[in-house]
């Protein structure tokens, strides 16, 4: 089984990274928040894989860090869980943020992630909630997971979710609200203003 490598970045195709070891071209399909990273082709990459064998293919799962990857190993284990649900579950909400919502039980945002109904994240968050904070390289994670939760004002939390329903990320639709000064703004106001932030305006 592959699960790492070590070699030149030569092709930047999203999901697709093609990696380039010692003149052999690994393809590894990867999570969308590793392309928002400082990629560049032609830059070194060590990428940690999860290596998946079937009867017609042999396919390759990127992660930049070890407990993406066991995270992700994790997923993959649920009913009804496969490879390609598991990265788009990834893709979808940040590795911290997972963790945080199966703790919780918060069954709505991972609902928010494409392809996950109401039954298979309250699956989740039974077979999952106690073992995310055991995995391989959650250490570095913890002061994040552990932080306590300021409880955002309604208005700010509507329009999170608004952005978010509208195709942003998390953290963009958090970022571009924070940059408001929203105090006595309704939701709508607070989105309007949040997407002129979003536009560059």
């Amino acid at each position: 089984m592959i699960a790492r490598l070590r070699g030149t970045l030569v092709e930047i195709q999203p999901p697709w990274l093609l990696i380039d070891v010692n003149g052999v071209g690994y393809q590894v399909e990867a999570t969308m928040p590793t392309f928002y990273g400082d990629l560049a082709v032609g830059q070194e990459i060590i990428i940690h894989t999860h290596m998946v064998v079937r009867e017609d293919a042999q396919l390759l799962y990127g992660f930049m860090d070890t407990f993406e990857r066991a995270l992700f190993q994790e997923l993959i284990r649920v009913s009804g869980v496969g490879p390609k649900t598991a990265l788009g579950i990834l893709s979808g909400i940040e590795a911290g943020r997972l963790v945080r919502c199966l703790e919780d039980g918060d069954t709505v945002s991972l609902m928010k992630v494409p392809g996950i109904g109401k039954k298979t994240a309250e699956r989740l968050i039974i077979e999952l909630k106690d073992r995310v904070k055991k995995l391989e390289g959650a250490a570095a994670h913890l002061p994040e997971l552990l932080a306590p939760i300021t409880k955002a004002p309604a208005p700010i939390q509507d329009a999170v979710a608004a952005l978010e329903a509208l195709g942003y990320r998390t953290k963009a639709a958090e970022t571009a609200v924070a940059k408001i000064d929203a105090e006595g703004l309704d939701s709508a106001t607070i989105i309007r203003l949040a997407l002129q932030q979003l536009a560059g305006r």
